[in-house]
């Protein structure tokens, strides 16, 4: 089997192995095994090392049947000796965050006895699951800050080798599931659990532990935080993104909330008044129409009107005013918008037609789908015939020539 270098030293950067095999997997991937390795293979939650082997990129490490498998961008040339090295800021990034997990975990058991159920160490935060179905946010702040004093105070991270019968000397965070080869990652006084992953020497070098959010998910808290580097990273990024909108409405930093408050409710009474103006042009619209009436059948009032890049919602308000205006009136329309047609009927309370029974005739012939009711009914479909055609073929649906 593989020597772990990474269990030796988890700070290792470069080394040299000997190469025990080099084959492709089932998928044509080109991998490696290793006498010795100082790369990480994904497990217990946390992911992969990268980095490279020789003139080749290690691209994913993963334990398979036993041996650990160095996944490459390329085949390598030397099968006998090959120097590699690992990507520092990723294993220490990874290595704060674990750790980090491990303290707000024991955190959260200690002060609220709240368990771990799950932990996920992604690309640009973690989460933990939380077997509880609520979560304060006075409650939250207080682990935040029992993690962080657990992390100034720069205790040891001890890692130990232990058998099953000597678990029995430790009180564990949680149940061990495996018999043989068992790892404990251990803060004195604060924490002991079973873990394979890497981790610092000491809570100092976790940096800071921030909690960003969590939901309820089914009858769980799924928690969202970030440690180390990765704090100092989002601290710049919110910070460049404040300055910038600062600058951009005129307000100094602590002003920012009530500016934008203000600005958005500014935005809300325009939206309003347009709406209310829009509104005003599309009876003005309709009352265009009703002068221009299409033509008359049994005192029944039909008009018809094609439309281009108009959205359905000003159809119907038209559609509305002038069935509302004359009870004895039957509109039809088509319009073509976001590369769809569509079609709408209207009719008056005097009308005899009825507008779904229209409408539902009329999709079919643009492979079409819609509702409504006697009243009022619309729909949409493909572009498969000119708005004109589509028009008169309505048309025809109301009075068959």
């Amino acid at each position: 089997m593989t020597h772990k270098l990474y269990y030796d030293d988890p700070y290792i950067h470069s080394f040299s192995s000997n190469v025990l095999k080099q084959d492709k997997d089932e998928t044509g991937n080109w991998y490696v095994v290793l006498q010795e390795t100082a790369f990480y293979p994904t497990g217990g939650g946390q992911p992969h090392d990268t980095g490279t082997l020789g003139d080749s990129n290690v691209i994913n490490v993963e334990e398979i049947d036993g041996e650990i498998r160095h996944y490459l961008d390329k085949e390598l040339c030397h099968l006998t000796n090959v120097e590699g090295q690992v990507n520092w800021d990723r294993r220490f990034d990874h290595m704060q965050q674990h750790a980090g997990q491990h303290i707000l975990s024991a955190a959260f058991e200690e002060l609220y006895e709240y368990k771990t159920v799950s932990f996920h160490l992604g690309k640009e935060f973690l989460t933990i699951d939380l077997d509880i179905e609520n979560l304060s946010e006075d409650k939250a702040q207080l682990v935040e800050s029992l993690a962080n004093k657990i992390v100034r105070e720069g205790r040891l991270i001890e890692t130990r080798w232990v058998s099953n019968e000597e678990l029995n000397n430790y009180t564990l965070r949680k149940e061990i599931s495996v018999k043989e080869d068992i790892r404990l990652v251990i803060i004195p006084d604060f924490d002991y659990n079973g873990c394979g992953g890497t981790h610092p020497l000491t809570t100092s070098q976790v940096g800071v532990i921030k909690i960003l959010g969590w939901e309820r998910q089914n009858k769980i808290i799924r928690l969202q935080f970030i440690c180390g580097n990765r704090v100092l990273s989002q601290f710049q990024s919110k910070h460049r993104i404040l300055t910038e909108v600062s600058q951009l409405i005129s307000s100094p930093e602590e002003g920012i909330k009530e500016t934008i408050s203000k600005l958005l409710e500014n935005m809300k009474q325009q939206a309003k008044c347009l709406e209310e103006v829009k509104d005003q042009l599309l009876i003005y619209e309709a009352k265009d129409l009703m002068s221009l009436e299409s033509y008359r059948e049994d005192d029944i009032i039909i008009l018809c009107k094609v439309f281009d890049n108009r959205p359905i919602s000003d159809l119907q308000k038209i559609a509305r005013y002038i069935t509302d205006a004359t009870a004895n009136s039957t509109t039809l329309f088509v319009t073509d918008f976001q590369n769809r047609m569509q079609i709408l009927c209207a009719s008056g309370e005097d009308s005899s037609i009825n507008s779904k029974e229209i409408v539902s005739k009329a999709l079919p012939i643009i492979n079409g789908k819609g509702g409504g009711n006697a009243r009022l009914a619309q729909g949409g479909g493909d572009l498969a015939i000119s708005k004109k055609l589509l028009l008169e073929k309505m048309s025809e649906l109301v009075y068959p020539k």
